[in-house]
């Protein structure tokens, strides 16, 4: 019985190791492909070579890592004027900042208010405005890309010629209006505050909204900055919105996404400023990747605590 059950012991160890080990390898193989694309467009950013003729080459190359590294493509994107605006890439970036923060600030508050009455707040519809909530949130949100332009374009907050930045209110709106439906993370991590202290508040006398400022914002930290870094990273790196919002024909107001993106697919698309267009991407990619390198452990706690409860 005993060789047996070392026999069945070494086979079973066998097999963790192979299964193991083929994980390991089929996640090596996905990261490599993850990575190559990435690795491209930063080498392509840095790129600085010139033909015999001294044109600089600023088109896709069959080299993959470039014989000379250089910021001309930097220098130019910060400098060019693009679609009749000059300096447009800082302008865009500038715009899309503009964006990313007020959405992030009125998201924010939309989803912890939301959160916080689902988590402690009893009332009828609760559960089923909890359901419909979590149904709706399975579709994805251009599906009503068409429903909110013409919304907007109703009340003149897109397509108007005489006031062409009413469409970056509507941009904004459109990001943040419906962001409350989101409240499930949120929800989750409130969940875990204990429920005394929002009843002892109230025998004390305090509102609710002074119990959401007072007591659970305070309480809140991670799921605040989780929260705060969605709702700011989401417009930073939408096209599809900000495209029909905003319009082809109002570039001074574009957003980086879709002014990258009009450098290469415009109305005056130019394969030579590819490598500015990395550049771009390059420089894009900093602000999160900052933001979520100083920030990643409330981040980590505000979607572990949310999705343990939640």
């Amino acid at each position: 019985m005993s060789e047996m059950v070392v026999k069945k012991t070494r086979s079973r160890s066998r097999a963790r190791k192979t299964s193991l080990g083929i994980t390991y390898v089929l996640l090596i193989v996905l990261g490599i492909i993850w990575l190559v694309p990435l690795i491209w467009i930063v080498l392509s950013a840095f790129r600085c070579e010139y033909q015999p003729d001294g044109t600089f080459i600023g088109t896709v190359t069959s080299n993959f890592f470039p014989k000379a590294y250089g910021l001309k493509n930097f220098q130019d994107l910060f400098t060019a004027t693009y679609y009749g605006v000059p300096k447009a890439f800082p302008r865009w970036m500038l715009n899309t900042l503009i964006i990313a923060i007020i959405d992030c600030v009125i998201s924010t508050f939309l989803v912890l208010s939301v959160a916080y009455c689902m988590s402690k707040l009893k009332f009828k519809m609760r559960k089923p405005f909890m359901n419909i909530s979590m149904i709706i949130g399975l579709f994805p949100g251009f599906m009503s890309m068409i429903a909110i332009y013409f919304l907007l374009k109703s009340i003149g907050l897109t397509g108007n010629p005489n006031h062409p930045g009413y469409s970056v209110i509507g941009l904004v709106l459109a990001y943040s209006a419906g962001a409350g439906l989101g409240f499930q993370v949120a929800k989750g991590f409130f969940d875990v505050i204990p429920n005394a202290l929002v009843e002892s508040a109230k025998l004390d006398g305090c509102t609710n909204f002074k119990i959401f400022m007072k007591i659970i914002l305070p309480l809140a930290k991670p799921i605040i900055i989780y929260q705060a870094l969605m709702s700011f990273t989401g417009p930073w790196m939408d096209f599809i919105f900000a495209k029909v919002i905003i319009g082809a024909d109002n570039a001074a107001y574009w957003t980086v996404s879709v002014g990258l993106y009009s450098l290469l697919f415009g109305t005056h698309p130019d394969t030579n400023l590819f490598t500015q267009f990395a550049a771009g991407c390059v420089i894009v990619a900093v602000p999160i990747v900052t933001l979520f390198m100083f920030l990643q452990q409330y981040y980590v706690e505000g979607v572990t605590a949310g999705a343990v409860k939640g």
